[in-house]
């Protein structure tokens, strides 16, 4: 079972807990917790032997835009007997809280990825209504798109969301770097 731990809980033991960011890298530098290391939910297996690393020396609490992303990440963790807090709100809560964000320096800020999928769904729903117009049956797109949506509500997880995550635009250049670093840290010992 995942615990929540709300940012009015967090602020005070920021400096205590090991906060991890699962958004995408572009993500991550428009904005995140201070102190919060940066490990795409897509890189999550990979990071798995750093997270428990790190688990093992101070408790876990994981993050995203939202918190949807970070209860996944939480559960996927709990499987692999890692236990780690959930930040019930995610980073979008602890801004509107009032905490301060960090910005990694020299990367553009990036769409949120909610907002990136609401762009592109939004799209093809509009494009598949117009084409219908000309091709008819295309309009079935926007209904396949419709349905993805709904799935993505009903089971909590986002498959357009996961695949424009892999996108370069999402993916600074030095972001597999950043990663490796963050692994890094996490395994020795770095907060």
């Amino acid at each position: 079972m995942t615990t929540p731990l709300t940012v009015d809980q967090l602020q005070p033991r920021l400096h205590q807990l090991i906060v991890i960011d699962v958004r995408s890298p572009g993500e991550f530098a428009g904005g995140h917790i201070p102190g919060a290391h940066n490990v795409p939910l897509d890189q999550l297996s990979q990071a798995l032997p750093a997270l428990r690393a790190a688990a093992g020396r101070g408790e876990l609490a994981v993050t995203c835009a939202s918190g949807a992303r970070a209860l996944n990440a939480c559960e996927r963790l709990a499987a692999a007997g890692v236990q780690a807090l959930l930040v019930d709100g995610g980073t979008a809560a602890w801004a509107a809280n009032g905490g301060a964000l960090n910005r990694v320096p020299g990367q553009k800020v990036r769409w949120t990825m909610d907002r990136q999928v609401r762009l592109v769904a939004g799209s093809l729903v509009l494009v598949g209504v117009v084409v219908d117009l000309a091709v008819p049956g295309v309009r079935w797109v926007s209904a396949a798109v419709g349905g993805g949506l709904l799935f993505s509500a009903v089971s909590n997880t986002c498959t357009m969301g996961s695949l424009l995550g892999k996108l370069p635009y999402n993916r600074p250049r030095n972001s597999g770097a950043a990663l490796d670093a963050t692994l890094t840290a996490l395994r020795d010992g770095g907060k």
